[in-house]
């Protein structure tokens, strides 16, 4: 509730900034919000539905799919036009006016242009914070009515199924989600460059090869919310690795073949899809996943969308005729291939806890059948 309530604040003020140190204040503020979303949202699915989580986090992580792919498009649709039209009927006007008034008559008309514009975007800035604000109303609400009792009942009973690698799953898993977040992030940044420069596609070609990895991103997601009910999280983990490893290999070698390029691009969207909710849901079943565990797996999210896009840029600069992004697709499959089976050897070892019960149980049996074996003797 509080970080949608952050997020409503700075959609409120960006509108009226008109210095860059308080855009920035307002824009770290929406950044905050979000990264305290994304770590709660985690959490709470898999406080409130427990084993059962899979299905729900798939549908959590499903709508972030959906707004991905839905908002460019409606963005567009209700602003491309009127700026489009608003620009060509400015530079008629500009040139008029230049022809015929002083200059600042055409700085007026700018200005002019400017505010009808400013209005546009006021408009949208102020309707998705009043849709945030009440979300945010509503959280509050289900906040107040919650049993904070059985909210520490719960983590009571939660306190002793650590793994026995608790830490070093939750830091594999780190490095998982960095390498994972950072390859869908960079794949769906470049594709359109990467089309245009490398596959020499038309612009609404390369813009139509970027819809199809999103679309498949989000349809898969969609789709994961039913084989969530029927498929275990490591199931899932495995099938999207796979597809991830064989797309990203086809893309990185025979990439410059057209219909290569399309059907690999829609096999790692897809691919891509459910690593993410289902990450969560698996090392959830072997050890705890508090907030500072969630909020690890968040920031190597975060890094990986930071830092692979930038690296991978500044190398596309610098080698032009390397195709970095498919490679760099590449090589985070090949890592996440990698770091997988060696988290589930780690999850799957025996508590020291387990290993004692198991030796007390065994020692229990063989002493009651001694006793047994004696009462027969006598």
């Amino acid at each position: 509730a509080l970080s949608m309530f952050g997020t409503t604040v700075g959609l409120y003020g960006i509108p009226w900034c008109k210095k860059s140190l308080l855009l920035t204040v307002l824009m770290s503020v929406i950044g905050a919000s979000m990264g305290i979303l994304d770590t709660g949202g985690n959490v709470l699915a898999l406080n409130t539905w427990g084993a059962e989580a899979g299905p729900h986090m798939q549908a959590l992580h499903f709508s972030f799919a959906v707004g991905a792919f839905v908002a460019p498009i409606l963005a567009k649709m209700a602003l491309g036009g009127s700026d489009s039209r608003d620009f060509a009927v400015a530079e008629k006007t500009n040139q008029s006016v230049l022809r015929s008034v002083p200059t600042t008559s055409a700085a007026s008309a700018v200005s002019v242009l400017k505010h009808h514009l400013g209005a546009d975007f006021l408009w949208s800035y102020v309707v998705i914070g009043t849709y945030l604000l009440l979300v945010s109303f509503f959280f509050f609400i289900l906040y107040s009515k919650s049993s904070s009792a059985r909210d520490k009942s719960k983590a009571s009973l939660q306190k002793c199924v650590f793994a026995k690698y608790h830490s070093a799953l939750i830091s594999l898993l780190f490095v998982f989600f960095f390498c994972y977040v950072g390859a869908e992030v960079t794949y769906g940044s470049y594709i359109f460059t990467y089309a245009k420069v490398f596959a020499e596609m038309k612009e609404n070609e390369a813009a139509a090869l970027n819809s199809v990895f999103w679309g498949t991103f989000a349809a898969c997601r969609g789709v994961a919310i039913f084989c969530a009910a029927c498929l275990y999280p490591g199931t899932m983990i495995v099938l999207s690795i796979v597809g991830s490893a064989v797309s990203s290999s086809c893309l990185a070698f025979f990439a410059r073949s057209p219909a290569l390029l399309w059907v690999g691009t829609a096999v790692y969207g897809a691919s891509m899809a459910t690593i993410f909710p289902s990450g969560i849901s698996w090392i959830e079943q072997y050890t705890v996943v508090q907030g500072k565990s969630a909020s690890l797996f968040v920031i190597g999210a975060a890094l990986g969308e930071m830092c692979i896009p930038a690296v991978v840029g500044y190398l596309q600069g610098r080698f032009h005729h390397v195709p970095v992004v498919m490679y760099t697709a590449l090589v985070t499959s090949a890592a996440t291939v990698v770091l997988f089976p060696l988290m589930y050897k780690l999850a799957n070892s025996p508590r020291e806890s387990s290993l004692k019960e198991r030796s007390e149980s065994e020692d229990r049996k063989a002493l009651l059948s001694n006793v047994g074996l004696n009462e027969d003797e006598e």
